[in-house]
């Protein structure tokens, strides 16, 4: 009996080591941060899905927490490398909203300072972070969408934990719950890059600083077998730093880096990459050779992964596959958060969300962006929520401060350099209003005051009221050489009612406006080396009716690459008032006229068009027209051929004027054909050389008269290219060149090279900044 009973215990004790052996082992996948870095993961979760290795757990950390995401929610190793070769990084990473998605009011202003801060309670606010991460947000919602309503990680097809740092008590977090998409996020906050995510009571930073390769965090949450992915560089050596950037770098991440060790020697399999990558966790520009230099490590341990999927192959392995995700989602409850009451009823209109209406994830992705285009906000963050079979989508703003203040700087060989100042003012008088007064501390000093309301129950109308003045030193030119340099002073003041046709594409409105233009000799005539009656002063006043369409999808201010832009305007002079002293030099005496010029009927045009044929070449085409229609002269009227100057169209210059009848033509200085009517084709092509370096050789024809337009079309037949010395005749304008343009953080840099007909000669041109704008 004894011997029966010591058999049996044997036999159970053997059954049970059997069943112990016989047990799955759970396998563990750790993907640590590091930036563009953490692209060399991705080859190692192509390899876990050809050799059928299904990990049991993923722990990620920063970039490591977006690629381990992914996985975790059914992506596979081939669609998350699709992902990452397919991406436009620059934009994601940092990259602003894009200009089409700005709205039509706040166009004019989008991306026009060097620098900007706010002013809350009387204090100058810095802004703390330097990328924007609204893009990064809004693609990491998109893609995780088909899991929104997943708030625990361990029901993902693959349990998931992100590693974060709570900034506030110094401690590590391991996200296990909640948005899986602000997990993620949370994971990557760099400090000073990425604004720190609000969670809970406090606030998450990059999980890096604390635990970049939380592989301690797999082994106490029962993983059994644990394959690592290290990008990090570990400690850095004494040679190494010899920088502020490096040394930055290292002090953030002392803590991290001294777990590191262990955290290795915990790895079952180790992919170390640090001794393979060439390139930092910056070079998001190099992702695929940083995709290929991750197959390096793979394949020294090839062979120890090949060993563990034979061994897993006789355990049942976890289904995996990315949740089929709704077509699109009712919205039973929207929630908004920290959008100021002022502001509510704008956002309400722009997201054009609705409670009880079914939406797609495009549209409501659509509907943030067009929010984030009132430029009310520096992001919004949303989230779906499911619970007793109802969804709530959670609206998180962080508004822009009532008021700021914002700088630029300008230079160019023509106009000198400058100082830009701006002061931006929300809801100072009305709700949904901005105010501002812009200011050019320049040689050509100009100054800018404008105020603008949007009203109406869907927010669709405007209005806007500007007063713009400027005070140029203009140069009138004679066969390419200046002859004499005037003292150009013009004041503008219009006030509009404008309605959005598409809040973010088209308006048209109707307006108002006074004009005075002011010119006299900067050498006075009664002492200059003229001898024959010259106009020693002209002042114009001109008051108009206007009617204005307006379409734009240009994707940016500067460099842009696709879209369109056409801008028409018509204007009707209503009255205008001529003063001209006339200084007679057989007289020695000034001759006075005061009068009118005849009425008349002002049409122009812009279109503007950019096709992209590959990620850096870029065609320009566009064809721009000014015409003036004269009513008939009556007696009384002062001669609109000889002094038209105020109302005449102003055409030369490479850069932006901000006076209103201004166009571009290269070569030609600023002012250097005045027109009553012309036609301007114009074609270039942009070619980016690296990612802020840009060649674009350019072509312009421009046919003008300085005459009325019936002459300027009977003289379509009879056009001259000496268009120094038109007379009654139609010019000819040709001027063909090449730029080289720079994006730099000061602005763009433009050196332009271009040679024009009838002066014969190469010009150039050399600009640095951003251009004052108006209205």
């Amino acid at each position: 009996m004894l011997k029966f009973f010591t058999f049996l215990i044997t036999l159970l004790l053997s059954f049970s080591t059997l069943l112990a052996q016989e047990k799955k082992p759970k396998v563990a996948l750790v993907l640590s941060g590091g930036g563009a870095k953490g692209v060399a993961h991705i080859p190692l979760l192509q390899k876990l899905d050809s050799l059928g290795i299904v990990p049991d757990l993923i722990v990620g950390n920063s970039m490591g927490s977006i690629v381990g995401g992914l996985y975790a929610m059914g992506y596979s190793g081939n669609e998350i490398a699709d992902l990452a070769k397919n991406i436009e990084w620059n934009n994601l990473i940092g990259g602003s909203l894009s200009l089409d998605n700005v709205s039509n009011e706040e166009k004019s202003e989008f991306n026009q300072y060097l620098i900007s801060a706010a002013i809350v309670k009387g204090k100058v606010k810095i802004n703390p972070f330097i990328l924007s991460d609204q893009n990064l947000r809004n693609f990491l919602t998109s893609i995780t969408f088909p899991v929104y309503h997943i708030s625990n990680f361990d029901e993902l097809p693959i349990p998931f934990r992100a590693i974060a740092t709570d900034i506030v008590d110094g401690k590590e977090v391991v996200l296990s719950s909640g948005s899986l998409a602000l997990a993620m996020r949370s994971s990557m906050s760099i400090p000073g890059v990425f604004s720190a995510v609000p969670y809970k009571n406090t606030l998450l930073i990059d999980g890096g600083i604390l635990n970049n390769f939380p592989v301690d965090v797999a082994k106490r949450m029962g993983a059994d077998f644990i394959i690592g992915s290290d990008v990090g560089n570990g400690m850095l050596p004494k040679e190494r730093l010899d920088n502020l950037q490096s040394l930055l770098f290292q002090s953030g991440m002392i803590a991290s880096n001294i777990k590191n060790p262990a955290n290795r020697a915990l790895c079952d399999i180790l992919l170390s990459h640090r001794s393979n990558i060439t390139y930092g966790t910056a070079d998001f520009g190099q992702t695929l050779n940083i995709y290929e230099q991750g197959k390096i490590a793979l394949t020294a341990k090839l062979s120890q992964l090949i060993k563990i999927s034979k061994q897993l192959k006789k355990f049942k392995q976890r289904t995996i596959s990315v949740p089929i995700a709704k077509d699109s989602i009712s919205l039973d409850t929207i929630v908004y958060n920290g959008i100021y009451k002022d502001h509510l009823n704008l956002i309400k209109a722009r997201t054009n969300l609705t409670k009880g209406k079914k939406y797609s994830k495009t549209d409501i992705a659509k509907g943030i962006n067009t929010a984030m285009g009132t430029a009310l906000f520096q992001q919004i963050k949303y989230r779906l929520f499911d619970k007793d079979n109802k969804t709530t989508l959670y609206l998180n703003g962080l508004e822009n401060a009532n008021h700021q203040i914002k700088g630029a700087i300008h230079y160019n060989n023509e106009l000198g350099a400058g100082l830009i100042l701006n002061y931006t003012g929300r809801n100072l008088i009305g709700k949904s209003s901005r105010s501002l007064i812009t200011i050019d501390l320049a040689k050509n000093p100009k100054i800018r005051l404008q105020h603008q309301n949007i009203i109406g129950k869907n927010k669709n109308w405007w209005t806007r009221t500007e007063l713009y003045a400027n005070n140029y030193r203009q140069g009138l030119y004679t066969a390419g050489f200046k002859t004499e340099d005037y003292k150009y002073r013009f004041q503008q003041v219009k006030s509009q009612l404008n309605r959005n046709l598409s809040s973010l594409k088209s308006y048209i409105g109707l307006g108002i406006e006074y004009e005075n233009t002011t010119l006299r000799p900067q050498v006075p005539i009664e002492v200059s080396s003229v001898k024959e009656n010259s106009i020693s002063r002209y002042r114009y006043q001109n008051y108009l009716a206007t009617l204005r369409f307006n379409f734009n999808t240009i994707n940016k201010q500067y460099f842009a690459t696709k879209g369109s832009f056409v801008a028409i305007n018509y204007k009707r002079s209503l009255d205008n008032i001529l003063n001209v002293d006339i200084f007679s030099f057989d007289n020695q005496e000034y001759i006075k006229l005061k009068g009118s010029l005849a009425n008349y009927h002002k049409l122009s045009f812009l279109t503007s068009n950019r096709f992209s044929f590959s990620p850096k070449s870029t065609l320009i085409a566009g064809v721009t027209g000014g015409f003036i229609f004269e009513d008939i002269v009556k007696e009384d009227k002062l001669s609109f051929t000889d002094y038209n100057v105020g109302p005449s169209y102003f055409l030369g210059g490479n850069a932006s004027i901000a006076r209103g009848g201004s166009f571009i033509v290269p070569g030609l200085k600023d002012g250097e054909a005045l027109a009553s009517q012309f036609l301007k084709v114009d074609i270039s092509f942009q070619y980016a050389f690296q990612k802020k370096l840009f060649i674009t050789p350019h072509l312009d024809l421009v046919l003008f008269g300085n005459n009325t337009f019936s002459n300027y079309l009977k003289n379509f037949t009879n056009i001259t290219s000496n268009w120094n010395d038109i007379e009654q005749q139609t010019g000819l304008i040709f001027s063909t060149g090449l730029t080289a343009s720079y994006n730099s953080v000061l602005g763009p840099i433009i050196i332009d090279a271009s040679f024009v007909n009838d002066i014969n000669q190469m010009r150039f041109f050399v600009g640095l900044g951003y251009s004052f704008v108006a209205f």
